[in-house]
C-alpha cells in the first residue's frame, strides 16, 4: 500500500531535509526550501527480482547514426558537427536573449530538409509561435507545433506515428507530471519530467532539446542534476546593450567543450557572424592610450578581442576597480605584480577595464594584454594599432607562454596585424608568420619598458619612473614596436 509522506527540498541546490528552514544549510540560499509530497511503497519495494543483463567487452561494432546538420554553421560548430540522434541538449540563457528564436530557426531548417521536427511550447500558445515564425520568414517550414505542459500527454503524442528526428521543449521548468505532487518548476517535477522525456529520446533515437531558465547569477535554474542528465549544455550569452549573442558549450559528450558560436540579432532573427574577430575589435585606425588587442582562444577558434583600460587619478580614499568581461580578482593580481616588480603604482588611481563587444574572456592568456592596456593608459602612450598581445603573468613577474600560440599568430596575420608581443618560451617564436614580426618578452618589466619608450616625456610623472626600468636593449624594443 502506498504511503504519502513529505520532505523539504531546496529549490536551488536540491538538498533534502526533514524539516523546514529559512536558509538552506548546503548552498546558503534564503527562502529556497519548500515542502514536497513523496509517495512510497510499504515494505520498501515491490519485491520483484531483477532480470539479468548482458555484459560485453569494449571491442565491438559501433553503429553511429549520422549527425543532423541544422544548416546553421555556428550552431553545428558548437554542438560538434550537428545534432546527435538519441541525445539530450539543454540550452540556457537570460530572458529575451534568443533561445527560442535560434531553436525555431534550427528545426525549420531541418524540416525543410525532410526531417520530422516537433516544437512543444509550455510558455506560448501556438498562435504566438506562428507569429514569431512569420517574423523570421520560416512559416512555410513543416514544423509540428504543440502547446502543452502535461508530460504524459506529450509522450503519448510523440509516440503516435513515426518517431520525430528532433523535439524542442520550451521550457523544462513549465512541465509537470501528475505522478509528483508538487508545483511545476520544483526539483521533483523537473527531475521526473526530464527523466521521462530523455528515456523516450534514447529509445526512439530522437534528439531532444530542452530550454532552461536561468537564475539571477546566470546559472541554469533548478538543481545541477539537470545538467548531469543531459549530454550537452549550451549557454546563450550577451549584453542588453549589444546586438551580438554568443552560444557557448560548457558540456558536450560528442564534441569539444568551451566552443563558441557568434550570432547577431536582427529583425529577421539570429544571423551568423562570419568574422567574429573583426566584431570584437572595433575601429583600429587611430590608436588610443589604454587599448590593446588580445589574441585569445575560444575552444578551437582563435579570436581577437580589444581590451580597453582607463586609469585616472582618484579623489577617494579607496580607488574604484570596475571590470566588465574579465575576472576582477585577476585584475587585482596584475595590479599587484605591476607594483611589486615593475614599480608601477596605481594605488591612487581609479582603474576601469572593459572587453569590447560584450565578450567575456576567461583564459589567463589575457594577462599581458591587460597589463599593456593599463600601463598605456597610465602613461598616455598608445600601443600600435597593428600589434597583438598574449601571454600569462606569474606572481614573480615572469611572462609564461600559453597554448595554441601558432593559431593566435595566424589569426592576427590573417586580419592584417604586423606585430606580435607574446611570452617567450616553447616554439612560438619560430611559428611567427612571415608577414609579421614577433617580439617575445620574458618578464613584465620588458613590456613596461617597451611602452615607456613610446611614452611622451613629462618630468615628474609616472613616465620617468617607467624609463628607469628600461633595459639596455630599449632602442631595439622601440624598433620592434
Amino acid at each position: 500500500m502506498a504511503k504519502v509522506t513529505s520532505r523539504f527540498v531546496c529549490q536551488s541546490c536540491g538538498a533534502e531535509t526533514n524539516k523546514w528552514a529559512g536558509k538552506c544549510e548546503s548552498c546558503g540560499e534564503w527562502n529556497s526550501v519548500s515542502e514536497e509530497a513523496v509517495t512510497s511503497v510499504a515494505g520498501g519495494g515491490s519485491g520483484r527480482k531483477g532480470r539479468r543483463i548482458a555484459l560485453t567487452g569494449l571491442k565491438g561494432e559501433i553503429e553511429t547514426p549520422p549527425r543532423l546538420e541544422t544548416g546553421i554553421a555556428e550552431l553545428d560548430r558548437v554542438t560538434g558537427g550537428g545534432l546527435v540522434p538519441g541525445s539530450a541538449l539543454l540550452v540556457g540563457g537570460d530572458p529575451g536573449i534568443g533561445k527560442s528564436t535560434i531553436l525555431l530557426q534550427a528545426v525549420a531548417s531541418l524540416a525543410r530538409k525532410g526531417a520530422r521536427t516537433v516544437y512543444i511550447s509550455g510558455e506560448e500558445s501556438v498562435a504566438q509561435v506562428r507569429l514569431r515564425a512569420e517574423r523570421l520568414g520560416i512559416a512555410d517550414a513543416d514544423v509540428l507545433l504543440g502547446a502543452e505542459t502535461n508530460v504524459p500527454d506529450i509522450l503519448s503524442t510523440l509516440s503516435d506515428g513515426p518517431a520525430p528526428s528532433v523535439v524542442v521543449v520550451d521550457s523544462i521548468q513549465t512541465l509537470w507530471t501528475p505522478a509528483i505532487e508538487s508545483a511545476p518548476g520544483t526539483v521533483s517535477q523537473v527531475r521526473a519530467t526530464s527523466e521521462a522525456l530523455i528515456r523516450f529520446a534514447k529509445q526512439r533515437s530522437t534528439c531532444l532539446i530542452f530550454v532552461g531558465h536561468v537564475t539571477k547569477d546566470g546559472q541554469i535554474a533548478g538543481p545541477k542534476v539537470i545538467e548531469h542528465m543531459v549530454d550537452t549544455v549550451l549557454y546563450f550569452e550577451g549584453e542588453r546593450g549589444h546586438q551580438f549573442r554568443i552560444l557557448r558549450a560548457v558540456k558536450n559528450r560528442f564534441g569539444a567543450t568551451d566552443e563558441i558560436g557568434v550570432f547577431e540579432m536582427s529583425d529577421g532573427g539570429l544571423r551568423e557572424v562570419e568574422n567574429p574577430s573583426a566584431l570584437f575589435m572595433g575601429e583600429r585606425d587611430d590608436p588610443a592610450p589604454g587599448s590593446a588587442v588580445f589574441a585569445g582562444m575560444e575552444g578551437t577558434r582563435p579570436l581577437l578581442v580589444e581590451v580597453q583600460a582607463l586609469v585616472a587619478p582618484s579623489a577617494l580614499g579607496t580607488p574604484r576597480r570596475a571590470v566588465v568581461g574579465w575576472d576582477s580578482s585577476r585584475l587585482s593580481m596584475v595590479l599587484a605584480v605591476l607594483e611589486a616588480h615593475c614599480g608601477v603604482v596605481m594605488a591612487g588611481h581609479d582603474v576601469y577595464l572593459n572587453v569590447a563587444g560584450g565578450m567575456k574572456v576567461r583564459e589567463p592568456a589575457a594577462d599581458l594584454a591587460v597589463a599593456a592596456a593599463l600601463v598605456s593608459s597610465l602613461t598616455g602612450a598608445a600601443l600600435p594599432s597593428n600589434s597583438i598581445l598574449f601571454g600569462e603573468i606569474s606572481l614573480s613577474g615572469a611572462a609564461r607562454p600559453v597554448a595554441h600560440g601558432q593559431a593566435r599568430l595566424k589569426e592576427g596575420a590573417k586580419l592584417g596585424f604586423e606585430h606580435a608581443i607574446f611570452a617567450q618560451g616553447g616554439s612560438q617564436a619560430a611559428t611567427v608568420p612571415g608577414e609579421m614580426t614577433g617580439r617575445p618578452v620574458s618578464n613584465l618589466a620588458d613590456l613596461v619598458a617597451m611602452i615607456a619608450v613610446a611614452a611622451p616625456s613629462k618630468p615628474g610623472t609616472d613616465t620617468d619612473v617607467l624609463r628607469d626600468l628600461m633595459p639596455s636593449s630599449a632602442p631595439d624594443v622601440q624598433l620592434a614596436l
